[in-house]
């Protein structure tokens, strides 16, 4: 603990964001580059010594979250980094796409601004690149067992990492044309730009993991032919069966999935199209759902240059602050937030009847109408109660050119055909059932990740990778030193 007095004389100071007028204009990360090293060594200073970090219970990775702030601090970025790579396959993911449910297990949280872990973290990830910190570590030598890893996102690549290192060959199976999953075509550019990504993999092949892209595994070769050439598999194909709105109108043109709409901008951005045939350019837009995904296709539709964009979320508008009876410290509070695009909308009055930013609380759609072409024109909304039960007299109407549907997922997709020829178990809720060692019924074949726990965070993502990579190991030579740092029933802290 570098200074003992840290977090009573230093305030909370986040990475600073480029001006909106700036960063709309264009797609790159929306922080100030090079502006959190000169802040970071004194955010770490906060970290309080607390005696018992719930921060550690808070990240399902384990980070060892006072370690490295001890190490910021002292400006000793070898050490941190070491630290920091001991739990987290990509810190610098979790560095930027996390939600950091740390921060609210931070002791100092109870009462003031929590540490600003998640910057920390991106600062330690970025410095041991720029430092050469992040070396490939190949194995010393190979097992002779091999494993093939189906999907490409967070829990498929830590999984596969794991295991190379571990002295498997290994090789992860993906069905588009390049690596990263959701990272690759689900993030927007200017929430993670690909250059970290692209690092990663080239680590990883240095390492010894093969990558075989555009294969889709029950599709374009055989489950059980595949089974059949590895001594193990992994099924990570993350939850990918999007939510439908089963409401009057649906079959109008021009309303779309978000995961239909975000690929395609991130396609235009690998330099795939032009421009993207789904373009908000121009158009009212409408996205339904108030999650995280739905904030990617806002900040996306105000880059694109919509004519104005509307988010609606079923539940009412949250405080600013935590509320203790209901969700008590160090559980992770649902607030409001204001998210980047959330501050883009606002700043730039996307749209002007929301009620915060560019949001509608507490709003369910009932149905939508079209032209005479059958495109969606409008969509007719009304408020709801706590219950989710229409308030009479509430209803409205929005005008609406293209509707964006980003209401989570239910499991993995069956499309395929990967889940079927397996004859795989399921959960009542779609997701493939396992048993404690993340193993299914089928021999030899384990599922981590969203496909068997059910949409979540990136951290539990990651997690859930070196986990199975554990099991794995144990299961191909009999006991395993890889970290297992949850099991496949653990679930956030809740009340």
């Amino acid at each position: 603990m570098a200074d003992p007095k840290g977090f009573m004389t230093t305030p909370r100071q986040d990475w600073p964001r480029r001006p909106v007028e700036e960063r709309v204009k264009d797609w790159d990360e929306v922080y100030v580059p090079g502006a959190l090293l000169p802040i970071i060594s004194k955010q770490a200073d906060r970290c309080m010594d607390c005696g018992i970090p719930f921060c550690h219970d808070a990240c399902p990775l384990g980070n060892l979250i006072p370690e490295w702030n001890d190490l910021v601090s002292r400006e000793d970025w070898r050490a941190a980094a070491d630290r920091l790579h001991a739990t987290n396959n990509f810190p610098e993911f979790t560095g930027r796409l996390c939600p950091a449910p740390c921060e609210a297990g931070c002791v100092l949280a109870i009462n003031q601004p929590a540490v600003t872990i998640k910057n920390v973290e991106c600062a330690i990830a970025d410095r041991a690149w720029e430092e050469g910190f992040a070396p490939p570590k190949p194995p010393d030598r190979l097992s002779g067992r091999t494993v093939a890893v189906i999907g490409s996102g967070p829990t498929g690549l830590a999984a596969a990492q794991q295991l190379t290192r571990a002295g498997h060959t290994v090789a992860v199976y993906e069905k588009d044309d390049r690596i990263g999953g959701l990272m690759r075509y689900g993030i927007p550019e200017f929430k993670m730009e690909k250059h970290h990504l692209e690092r990663r993999i080239e680590q990883m092949t240095a390492e010894g993991t093969k990558f075989r892209t555009s294969t889709a595994v029950g599709r374009d070769i055989g489950a059980a032919e595949l089974r059949s050439r590895y001594d193990a598999v992994v099924i990570a194909t993350g939850a990918t069966a999007w939510r439908e709105l089963p409401v009057p109108g649906r079959e109008l043109s021009g309303i779309e999935q978000a995961m239909q709409y975000l690929p395609l901008a991130n396609r235009v951005r690998e330099g795939d199209l032009e421009t993207s045939p789904m373009s908000a350019a121009g158009k009212h837009v409408v996205i339904v759902g108030g999650g995280d995904t739905g904030a990617d296709c806002l900040g996306t539709a105000v880059r694109d240059g919509a004519a104005s964009v509307t988010q609606l979320d079923i539940y009412a508008q949250p405080d600013a602050e935590r509320d203790e009876d209901t969700e008590p410290w160090p559980t992770y509070p649902k607030i409001y937030r204001l998210s980047a695009a959330h501050e883009e909308a606002r700043d730039l009055e996307t749209a002007p009847a929301a009620d915060a930013d560019a949001r509608l609380f507490a709003a369910s759609t009932l149905r939508f109408t079209g032209d005479a072409d059958g495109h969606v024109r409008s969509l007719h909304l009304t408020e709801v109660d706590a219950r989710r039960r229409p308030l009479p007299g509430t209803g409205r109407t929005l005008p609406a050119d293209l509707v964006l549907l980003a209401l989570g997922f239910s499991g993995p997709d069956r499309e395929d055909g990967l889940i079927d020829q397996l004859g795989l178990d399921l959960q009542p809720r779609g997701t493939i059932a396992r048993d404690a060692g993340f193993a299914t019924n089928a021999p030899g074949v384990f599922a981590a990740g969203d496909a068997a726990r059910g949409q979540s965070l990136i951290v539990w993502a990651i997690a859930e990778g070196r986990a199975v990579a554990a099991a794995v190991d144990r299961y191909l030579t009999g006991s395993s030193r890889l970290p297992s740092p949850i099991s496949p029933y653990d679930r956030p802290m809740t009340v």
